[in-house]
């Protein structure tokens, strides 16, 4: 409305600043145009103003279309992220529980059990040469089962794989199922299908808790039947020797329950060996294994009939005897394990260790054996083991042969982080041989130091694996150089070909159990 004053008063302005002597006619005429004129700027400027408000309500709508584009877009990316996260933690779900298995499934899976002992390493000598016949029984007296520490010289590769199957009755009842495989080779190749020697080395089953035996000393016993490892086996490690290796076919029961303190376990085992003639002679070895309180008293008896065809004097029978004790801790000193044992044997118990393993004994040979071992920490960093082992024989190949030795190991173990050890070894042999082809008497020496990798160093004295790289240094008297028990060559030292009287060794080597 103010526009259309304005135009007015414009109009009227102009029309009187026309001649004054115009006709009256004249200037209505002029006034009449004036008025169309207003009008069609009047009709534009309501075009204008809609056209404006027009593209202010478009703009309106396209800010508002933008703003619910945008939340619409956040929303989106909520989502997204919601997803993602759901599917990152699905997928931790998955890999920290797997799928579960099936009833039948997962019980057959928790009746196995898989155990396992290897050991794996090479050495080489001063001359950077690969060595044979280096081991714990490496010195004259191996051949008598005259150990020394192990440390440092080992080169074979040797595995265990066990396979155990369990089972068990709703009566409490159970039964077991044993197998292993085992492969020794000296070689370092990685193919020795050739050299080595894959053994089924357990194939056994035994049964336990019968309610049969319910009332009797065999309630909480088993019974077993097949091919194994006596239960009862126990060794100085760092020897790499048991007390009694005692292995075959044969059948038993252990743990019968004689009185609260008493247990006893009785077998047969049955064993082949070779004689002279390489003839196959079949041995049996009886035992009766007894365990009062921390006391164990072993007796055992041998029979290989066939074993003196040719009238060669070799033993046919023989007896054995293990008295040990087992203290629970280090010598009465602290706290720890420590072990002693006293072995005698005759005939062919002479071979006190491998029972029944050895026919070439005559039936005079006798032996006396002595060893004793413990374990210790001295401190959260230090451990300490010792072991001795002494045997004294007569009469044992040939007659008037006569065998004196004793061994002396000493490991101490310093942790120096969770993952990082030194191991040191000291080891003394002293030897008084002879044969009746050969004489030998002199001392053996052995220093081995080897740094270690573990998972925890603090775990244990015996926790595996261990990866350990080492240096051993051997020294021995001359005079064992040679020696023969059968009057047969022999210029080098023990089982090796060394010469001299030293040596210098370097290798590394894995071990694990489980």
């Amino acid at each position: 409305m103010m526009f259309r004053q304005t135009a007015i008063a414009i109009g009227i302005a102009l029309a009187f600043c026309g001649s004054a002597g115009a006709a009256e006619q004249g200037k209505s005429k002029r006034v009449e145009d004036l008025e169309a004129r207003i009008e069609r700027l009047e009709e534009q400027l309501r075009a204008v103003t809609a056209a404006a408000q027009q593209a202010a309500n478009a703009a309106q709508q396209a800010a508002s279309t933008a703003q619910q584009a945008t939340t619409t877009a956040q929303q989106a990316s909520d989502v997204a992220q919601k997803a993602d996260t759901t599917a990152s933690a699905a997928k931790a779900a998955s890999d920290a529980q797997p799928a579960a298995l099936t009833k039948a499934a997962a019980e057959t899976a928790s009746s196995f059990e898989f155990h396992g002992y290897a050991r794996s390493g090479t050495v080489s000598n001063n001359d950077m040469f690969t060595v044979k016949g280096v081991g714990p029984y490496i010195t004259p007296a191996g051949n008598l089962g005259g150990a020394v520490g192990r440390l440092g010289l080992e080169t074979d590769t040797y595995v265990e794989a066990k396979l155990i199957k369990n089972f068990r009755d709703p009566d409490g009842s159970w039964g077991q199922f044993g197998f292993m495989l085992a492969d020794g080779v000296n070689s370092n190749n990685d193919w020795t299908g050739g050299e080595n020697g894959v053994n089924v080395r357990w194939a056994y089953a035994e049964l336990g808790s019968l309610p049969m035996f319910k009332g009797t000393a065999l309630e909480n016993g088993s019974i077993w039947a097949g091919k194994r490892f006596d239960k009862k086996n126990f060794d100085i490690h760092f020897f790499d020797s048991d007390f009694i290796f005692l292995s075959g076919t044969g059948a038993g029961f252990y743990d019968a329950q004689i009185t609260p303190d008493w247990k006893t376990n009785l077998s047969v085992y049955g064993r082949d060996f070779l004689n002279d003639s390489s003839e196959s002679i079949k041995s049996y070895v009886l035992t009766s294994n007894n365990y009062i309180g921390n006391w164990q008293l072993m007796l055992n008896g041998m029979r290989a009939t066939n074993n003196d065809e040719g009238d060669t004097g070799r033993a046919t029978r023989g007896y054995h005897g293990l008295l040990a004790y087992h203290a629970p801790s280090f010598y009465g000193l602290t706290d720890g394990l420590s072990k002693f044992g006293v072995l005698y044997g005759h005939g062919l118990g002479a071979e006190v260790k491998r029972l029944g393993a050895v026919g070439n004994l005559l039936d005079e040979a006798r032996a006396l054996r002595l060893m004793s071992f413990g374990i210790a920490d001295l401190s959260p960093t230090w451990k300490v083991s010792p072991a001795v082992m002494a045997e004294v024989s007569k009469d044992r190949f040939n007659k008037g042969d006569d065998y004196k030795w004793a061994s002396a190991n000493l490991r101490l173990i310093n942790s120096i982080n969770k993952n990082f050890a030194m191991q040191y070894e000291g080891s003394y042999q002293y030897m008084n041989l002879d044969s009746t082809f050969s004489k030998a008497k002199g001392d053996f020496y052995k220093l081995t130091v080897a740094p270690t990798f573990k998972l925890d160093t603090g775990a244990g004295f015996f926790a595996r694996p261990e990866l350990r790289l080492f240096a051993s240094w051997m020294k021995w008297d001359k005079q064992l150089n040679g020696f023969s028990y059968d009057g047969s060559a022999n210029e080098g030292f023990g089982a090796t070909k060394f010469k001299g009287s030293s040596k210098w060794l370097v290798g590394a080597q894995m071990e694990v159990w489980f």
